[in-house]
């Protein structure tokens, strides 16, 4: 694996990014195709034994969850869960500047273990954190939120 430098690199970790990961029912960190393409590519890594690292964002309210009336009409609800349930929360905390302020963000771990033992670590981006300003807190809250 070349470098920018167009050296030889000894790390040859694949990350993959997604906004949104389906790796368990239990866990509305998806909507559709995208979730369910990205959780699949992780499993499949982690039973190939592929060395890679995924990582997403923390949605504490998840996609809705849609209801139907008796005359068809939907209304959504959010599909409130609790992250501490299936995630292991890291003590690493990052700041990053946005739009001007400094907003703290922490990690959950996820472990996706393949059929041959290998561990695929899922990262999840969360800034629910009291350091952070009440709007800033619910960036990652919700998938698809809207503005």
């Amino acid at each position: 694996m070349a470098t920018t430098s167009g050296k030889p690199s000894d790390f040859n970790t694949i990350a993959y990014f997604s906004m949104e990961v389906g790796i368990d029912p239990a866990m509305p960190t998806y909507s559709g195709g995208l979730g369910v393409l990205a959780g699949d590519t992780l499993r499949a890594a982690a039973d190939l034994a592929i060395p890679m690292v995924g990582v997403t964002l923390l949605h504490r309210k998840g996609y809705f969850r849609q209801r139907l009336d008796d005359r068809g009409n939907q209304s959504e609800s959010p599909f409130d869960w609790h992250p501490e349930e299936s995630l292991e929360p890291l003590k690493a905390r990052v700041s990053v500047t946005i739009e001007g302020r400094a907003m703290k963000i922490r990690a959950w771990r996820y472990l996706v273990r393949g059929v041959t033992g290998h561990i695929v670590p899922l990262y999840f981006l969360d800034t629910d954190l009291p350091e952070n300003s009440p709007w800033d807190r619910t960036l990652t809250d919700s998938l698809y939120g809207g503005d």
